[in-house]
C-alpha cells in the first residue's frame, strides 16, 4: 500500500513539468499567440462585458467556474476500480485531454470577439452544425444539472443538520447582496456572511436535536422535489440578490477547504487503503455497473477534460483576457490546478477502507451480497452523529473521508461531526452555485431557440418569457433528477458531457488547421478527440443497450436512452461537417505551401 503524500509529490511535479514545457509550446507554437494583437476585451471593452482584467484574477475567476462538483465527485465514484485508473486518467486526461480543449476553446471564442461555442462552430463549420451545437449545449446544461443535483439530494437526505446549514445559506447570500447594492460595501458584508455561515454549522447540532431538526429531516424524493423549486427562483431573481454572492462567498470555501485538505495530506500523510485495481474493472461494480473503460473516462470528467469548461471557456473568461499570452496560465493552468483538485478528492476516498466506502455508496441490498464486513464506520458514524449507511452519490462519502483525515490531528479529534456538516456544506454549496448559473444558461438557450418560432422570447428582459423558459428548464432537469438513480444519471451525465468536450476538440482542430503555422500540429487535437469520441460513443451504446433500454436493469429509463441517441446523432453530424471542412482546409494549407515553397 502506498501513502498520499507520494500521489500529491507526483502530481504536483508532473504537472508543473507539462505546464512549463508542453503549455508554454501549445499556445505559443501551436495557437501562435500574438501580444501585439489586440484582443476582443480591448477592442471591444465596454466596461460591463468586455473588460481587459490582470492574468492571476482571471485565473482565479476562471478556475472557479470551472472547479464545481466535479472534480469532487466523479473520483470520488470512479475509485470503486481501485485507485491506479482514477489516478491515471486524471494525469493524462488532464494534460493531453483537459488542458488542451479549455486552451483551444478559449482560444477560438476570442478569435470571435468572445462568442459562444455554437457561433464559432456555425462560423467554422457552417450553419448546420452550428445549429446542432447549440441544440447539444442545451442536452448537456440540462443533464448536467440532473447529475449535480442528484448529489446533494443524498448527502441532504435524513440530514436536518445539514439542510439546515445549507438552507441558511440562501438568506445569507441575498443578505450580502442587498447590502453591497444598497451600501457599496462588499467587504463588510463578507465578513459578517463568513461569520454567519459559520455560526450556522456551530448551530447545527442544536438545530439537529430539536423539533424543528425532525422536520428538516427529509427524505429523498422530498428533496427531489424542492431542488428544482428553488432553482426556479434562484434564475428568476436579478443575478445580484442570490447567484453572485452565493458563488463568491462559496470561493472562500473552497479555498479554505481544499488548502486544509492540502496541509492535513501532507502533515498526516494517511495511507491509501484501496487496492491499485479492484474486481469491479470488469463492470458489475455497486458503484457504478459498466467496465473500467469506457467509464473511468466518462465518470471523472471535470478533472481530466469537460464539455462544461467550454460554456465557461466562451462565456465570460475571453471577454476579460488582456493580452493573448494570458491563456497559459487562464486555461492551460487552470484546469492543471482542477486537476489537483480531482486527486485530492481520490486520495480523500481511498484512504478509507474499501468496505467502508462500498458501505456507503452502496444500497444496503446490495452491500450486503458484497460479503464485505465494515471496519471504521460504526466508529465514524458514531462519532458524526448520523446514519452513513447507503448514502450513495458521492458527497458523503468526500465528506467522511475528508473528516477522518482532519481528526487524525490531536486537536481535532472530537470534532469529526462539525468537519463532515461544513464539507457537506461545502459541496452543496458549491454545487447549487452551478445550479443556479446552469439553470440560468438553460433558459438562455431556451429563449434563443424557441425565439426563432416566437421572437419576444429572444428578448431576456421579458418577463413572461424569463418565467416560462425558466419553468420549462426547472422541469426537464427536475424530471431527470426524479427519475433514476446516481448511476445512470452520473453515467448520462458522463457521456454528455465528454461528447461536448468532443465537439470542442472538433472547433479546435478546425481553428489549428486554418491559422496555426504547421498542418501537423492539428494532432493535439486529433489525438485526444479520437480517444475520447471513441470512449464516449461506446459509454453511450453500452448504457443504451444494458441499462436505459433494458427492462431488467436497475436504471431502465427510456428517456434517458432517448436523449443518449439523441447526443450521439447531433455529434456525428458536427464530426461529419468538419471532416468536410477539414479536407477543403487542409488541400488549401498545402497549396499554400507548394505556392510559398515555389516563390522560394
Amino acid at each position: 500500500m502506498s501513502h498520499a503524500l507520494t500521489f500529491v509529490i507526483a502530481t504536483l511535479c508532473i504537472l508543473a513539468i507539462c505546464y512549463r514545457l508542453y503549455g508554454v509550446f501549445f499556445v505559443r507554437k501551436v495557437l501562435n499567440t500574438d501580444n501585439s494583437e489586440v484582443t476582443p476585451s480591448h477592442l471591444l471593452e465596454d466596461g460591463k462585458d468586455y473588460v481587459p482584467t490582470k492574468k492571476w484574477v482571471n485565473f482565479g475567476s476562471h478556475f472557479a467556474a470551472i472547479a464545481a462538483a466535479g472534480p469532487l465527485v466523479g473520483p470520488v465514484l470512479a475509485a470503486q476500480y481501485g485507485y491506479f485508473p482514477g489516478f491515471l486518467w486524471l494525469l493524462v486526461g488532464c494534460v493531453v485531454g483537459g488542458a488542451v480543449h479549455d486552451t483551444v476553446v478559449l482560444f477560438a471564442s476570442m478569435k470571435h470577439q468572445g462568442k459562444s461555442l455554437s457561433e464559432v462552430a456555425k462560423s467554422e463549420l457552417g450553419p448546420v452544425a452550428g445549429w446542432c451545437t447549440g441544440l447539444a449545449m442545451l442536452f448537456i446544461i440540462t443533464i448536467t444539472m440532473a447529475g449535480l443535483s442528484m448529489v446533494v439530494v443524498h448527502a441532504l437526505e435524513r440530514n436536518p443538520w445539514g439542510t439546515f446549514a445549507v438552507f441558511m445559506t440562501i438568506p445569507v447570500a441575498m443578505g450580502v447582496g442587498l447590502w453591497e447594492r444598497y451600501t457599496g460595501n462588499m467587504r463588510a458584508a463578507t465578513w459578517v456572511g463568513i461569520a454567519v455561515i459559520f455560526a450556522c454549522v456551530v448551530a447545527g447540532p442544536y438545530i439537529q436535536e430539536s423539533a424543528f431538526g425532525e422536520w428538516l429531516s427529509l427524505k429523498a424524493t422530498t428533496v427531489s422535489l424542492v431542488l428544482p423549486c428553488y432553482a426556479f427562483f434562484a434564475t428568476a431573481l436579478p443575478v445580484w440578490m442570490l447567484l453572485t454572492p452565493r458563488g463568491y462567498l462559496s470561493s472562500f470555501m473552497k479555498i479554505g477547504v481544499f488548502g486544509a485538505l492540502v496541509i492535513g495530506v501532507v502533515f498526516i500523510n494517511p495511507e491509501i487503503q484501496f487496492p491499485a485495481v479492484t474486481s469491479f474493472i470488469s463492470g458489475n461494480g455497486p458503484v457504478l455497473a459498466g467496465p473500467v473503460w469506457p467509464f473511468i473516462s466518462i465518470t471523472i470528467a471535470c478533472g481530466a477534460i469537460s464539455g462544461f469548461h467550454a460554456f465557461i471557456g466562451s462565456g465570460t473568461t475571453p471577454k476579460q483576457i488582456d493580452k493573448w499570452n494570458d491563456i497559459l496560465p487562464v486555461a492551460f493552468g487552470a484546469m492543471c490546478a482542477e486537476c489537483v483538485v480531482g486527486v485530492m478528492a481520490l486520495i480523500a476516498a481511498t484512504a478509507l477502507h474499501p468496505a467502508d466506502y462500498f458501505a456507503i455508496n452502496s444500497a444496503p441490498a446490495t452491500f450486503a451480497g458484497l460479503g464485505m464486513e465494515v471496519v471504521n464506520l460504526p466508529k465514524l458514524s458514531q462519532e458524526i452523529g448520523l446514519d452513513l449507511y447507503g448514502r450513495t452519490g458521492g458527497a458523503v462519502t468526500l465528506a467522511v473521508g475528508m473528516a477522518d483525515i482532519f481528526t487524525r490531528v490531536p486537536w481535532f479529534s472530537h470534532l469529526a461531526s462539525y468537519f463532515f456538516q461544513f464539507v457537506v456544506m461545502f459541496e452543496a454549496v458549491f454545487i447549487l452555485t452551478a445550479v443556479d448559473s446552469g439553470t440560468r444558461v438553460a433558459r438562455y438557450l431556451l429563449q434563443d431557440f424557441l425565439g426563432d418560432i416566437w421572437p419576444p422570447l429572444k428578448r431576456t428582459t421579458w418577463v413572461p418569457g424569463a418565467v416560462g423558459c425558466s419553468i420549462v428548464a426547472c422541469a426537464l432537469w427536475g424530471y431527470l433528477l426524479n427519475s433514476g438513480d446516481i448511476n445512470s444519471v452520473w453515467a448520462l451525465f458522463g457521456v454528455s458531457n465528454q461528447l461536448m468536450a468532443s465537439i470542442g476538440l472538433i472547433i479546435g482542430a478546425t481553428i489549428i488547421l486554418r491559422l496555426s503555422e504547421k498542418r501537423i500540429y492539428i494532432l493535439t487535437c486529433l489525438v485526444p478527440l479520437a480517444y475520447l469520441y471513441v470512449t464516449v460513443n461506446y459509454a453511450a451504446y453500452w448504457m443504451v443497450k444494458y441499462v436505459y433500454f433494458n427492462p431488467a436493469a436497475k436504471g431502465y429509463n427510456l428517456f434517458n436512452g432517448v436523449i443518449s441517441v439523441i447526443m450521439v446523432v447531433l455529434g456525428a453530424v458536427i464530426l461529419v461537417s468538419a471532416l468536410q471542412r477539414w479536407v477543403v482546409l487542409w488541400r488549401l494549407r498545402g497549396a499554400q505551401h507548394a505556392e510559398s515553397a515555389t516563390a522560394a
